[in-house]
């Protein structure tokens, strides 16, 4: 019936109190779940541990997943994860140990029209759950032309934006200061159509940054460099590449804009 449900079941019927998740076609390393374990038994009020994992493939088409995971191995502490859970999934899901009974209050897996993995890590931070990651490499996680990732639609970039845009509506409604209003970073039109998707949870979006001077459009664009200080919007950037989403947090901490205060990574 499926991995879902298989890790559901495993979860379920173990009677350990942590739960470590790991694929069949991958490898963990001997000393995993010695380090895991002993962070959760020296972490009382952390929910959930992964770590570091080394990309290894067997596809041709690789480069933007070992970007991906160049980019998740970035992302360790508590503070990093919560602040960066709208890029990206944060966590490598073969790479996770939680609590049993983290699982049995939160919820496990969830079945949609969404990624699985992705939902349950989103929930958890929605509710509280303390998160961290390892700094040592703990996974060698395989890549293949079958991985799901790649073959399943909920695993495709409309069902990424949708699963994320409900709970970053939810994150937006506890911690920015100007809810409902939003500035947009990204005036493409494909930025502007995941942007809108938050029109449905009733954010509205005041205006858009832009890096190119001139563009036309039904709503109030700013050309980047005019923004206001900090504490005058809450800045949502929708910029997917990596080295431009780079170049975007430079600036804004430049001008004194901090992560999870004044703006959000969100693509």
């Amino acid at each position: 019936q499926g991995v879902m449900f298989a890790s559901n079941t495993g979860s379920t019927k173990a009677s350990g109190k942590y739960i470590a998740r790991m694929d069949a076609d991958d490898f963990s390393y001997p000393n995993r779940l010695k380090l895991q374990s002993e962070f959760l038994d020296a972490n009382p009020d952390y929910g959930a541990v992964a770590g570091l994992v080394k990309h290894i493939s067997h596809s041709e088409n690789t480069k933007g997943f070992a970007r991906y995971v160049e980019w998740v191995n970035s992302v360790q502490t508590y503070r990093e994860i919560r602040n960066r859970q709208f890029v990206e999934s944060v966590i490598v899901n073969p790479s996770a140990m939680w609590r049993k009974e983290v699982a049995e209050k939160h919820g496990m897996y969830k079945s949609g029209d969404f990624p699985e993995d992705y939902e349950m890590w989103l929930r958890w931070l929605s509710e509280g759950v303390k998160i961290e990651k390892l700094p040592e490499t703990i996974l060698d996680w395989y890549d293949s032309d079958t991985r799901v990732t790649r073959t399943q639609s909920i695993y495709s970039d409309g069902a990424f934006y949708r699963i994320k845009t409900k709970y970053l509506a939810k994150w937006l409604e506890k911690n920015n200061p100007f809810h409902p209003q939003i500035a947009v970073w990204g005036a493409s039109r494909i930025s502007r159509r995941r942007a809108r998707l938050l029109n449905q949870y009733g954010i509205e979006i005041e205006c858009y940054i832009d890096t190119k001077r001139g563009r036309q459009l039904d709503q109030k664009v700013v050309y980047y460099s005019e923004i206001p200080a900090p504490g005058e919007l809450f800045i949502l950037t929708y910029i997917k590449q990596m080295d431009a989403r780079d170049e975007i947090q430079k600036f804004l901490h430049s001008r004194g804009y901090e992560e999870g205060v004044n703006y959000l990574l969100v693509s």
